[in-house]
Parts: structure tokens; sequence; C-alpha cells
């Protein structure tokens, strides 16, 4: 005759629920050809300049069982800015604004992240032109895809925009010229790894 035996039954669950492997947070390669980050500043106060870095790398981890797992990183070669126009961009890397030659890299790391509504609040250390100041943003996205279609690989990626001010940064000169607030734009694609 079968006897229930609650006890045993809630044990059993207990021991399967212990065994059972941990989800393990997906890391993610920055891929290149779909990141891009530009940049807004203000000439004479009555239009703007647009420009871009070239060479973006990075790679970001995404726990989605505890979003203060979660990490990003980027790195840009500031040599790579591009504004269309070659004697600015020769004057933008001397040392009068990012003096590429001493500080060849702008970069990113975080240091907190918090899960927001179609995304992540994050905080982090951002270190150019020597200095390294606190920034928080918002990165919206993480929609996770097949791309190419067919090929398996998981793909997804975040937008942000934030304000910065260069003059934090150690860039101040021009300032009669060029606005002291600089608006940042990030779009980046990360692969699994």
């Amino acid at each position: 005759m079968y006897q229930r035996v609650p006890g045993l039954v809630l044990t059993v669950v207990l021991a399967l629920a212990a065994a059972a492997p941990a989800r393990a947070a997906d890391d993610y390669t920055v891929d290149a050809v779909h990141s891009s980050v530009t940049f807004k500043i203000g000439h004479l106060g009555v239009s703007s300049i647009y420009g871009r870095f070239n060479d973006v790398a990075g790679g970001f981890t995404l726990d989605a069982d505890d979003a203060g797992k979660c990490l990003f990183g980027l790195s840009i070669k500031a040599e790579s800015i591009d504004t269309n126009n070659a004697d600015r961009d020769k004057h933008l890397r001397s040392p009068d604004f990012f003096n590429v030659k001493q500080f060849s890299t702008i970069s990113f790391k975080s240091t907190s992240v918090k899960a927001i509504k179609d995304g992540y609040e994050v905080t982090g250390d951002l270190t150019m032109h020597g200095e390294t100041k606190a920034v928080t943003f918002k990165l919206m996205g993480g929609k996770k895809v097949e791309f190419p279609k067919g090929s398996g690989k998981q793909h997804t990626g975040f937008t942000t925009e934030l304000t910065i001010k260069r003059s934090d940064f150690g860039m101040d000169k021009f300032t009669d010229m060029l606005s002291d607030e600089v608006v940042i734009g990030i779009g980046f694609e990360g692969a699994k790894k």
C-alpha cells in the first residue's frame, strides 16, 4: 500500500533544486562594425560640430538574475577621432585637446549596474586625457537576436546619450569658441562568446 511521506518529497525536491546548475552570466565581445561613439560640441554659440571615433572595442557581461553582476567596458583609440576635416582632426589630436601621443586611450569601466525599465542604469569610471571621473547614464536595449540569421550566434546591443564637461578632463582651451559641454552618443552591439 502506498503511503505519502511529505517530508521525504520535500527533501528530494530541495536536493534536486540545489543540484541544478546556477544560470551563468553571458559574456559578449563588442562588435566594432556595428558600434559607434559620436559627439557633438557647440561652436561660437551658433551651431554644433559633430564627430566620431572610428576605433571602438570592449566587452560586457549580462546576468539576467542579478543586474549588480553585470559589467560594461569600452576602449576607444583617441587618435581615431574623425570630424570629416583633416586639419581640425590633427588639431584635436594635439596637446591643445586630446594629446593622443600622451593619452592614447579613452576608456570606460562600470562600477555599478542597476536594472531599470528597458535597460540598465550604469555608473562607472570614464578615463580621458589622463583624468578619471565617475559618470552615470542609462543604457537602453538588451534585446537578444540571432545574427546573421541561421548562424546560431547571439547578439544584443544598447544605446545611450550623456553630457560631460570637457574641462573636467583637463581640456579647457578655446572656451571662447567651443562649449564646455559635449554630448556623447554611444551605440554598441555585442556578440555572445
